[in-house]
């Protein structure tokens, strides 16, 4: 499965921007997907992320209550709801899938990526 990435900008403290993960392939509907974010000289971490049906979701602590994963295996996309932003949450973020029956919510069980978009939060 392939996966493309897009919605990023630019936008002030309080605001709001949603992110799609676009997919290709049949397939995509038995992925779990995620989406991770990487600052400058930081760590790429994830930040959200859907199991295949959508059923089960996680989310890091620092975004819960303003971040929302959601999916549609019909259109194979998996959007990103950011809400209320904060300048913390400026980064390149990224979509991922991997083929895991479960919700894995460490990097290394994602193998598909997508490019990233940029995030710019200003204060």
């Amino acid at each position: 499965v392939q996966l493309q990435a897009s919605g990023g900008g630019l936008v002030q403290a309080g605001g709001s921007l949603r992110l799609s993960c676009e997919a290709s392939g049949r397939s995509f509907s038995r992925y779990a997907v995620a989406w991770f974010r990487q600052a400058p000289g930081k760590e790429r971490d994830v930040v959200g992320a859907v199991n295949w049906s959508g059923t089960d979701i996680y989310y890091t602590d620092s975004v819960k209550g303003r971040f929302t994963v959601s999916r549609d295996n019909a259109k194979l996309t998996v959007d990103l709801q950011m809400n209320n932003l904060k300048p913390e949450d400026t980064a390149v973020y990224y979509c991922a899938a991997s083929n895991d029956a479960w919700l894995p919510i460490v990097i290394f069980r994602y193998t598909n990526w997508g490019q990233g978009t940029q995030v710019t939060v200003s204060s």
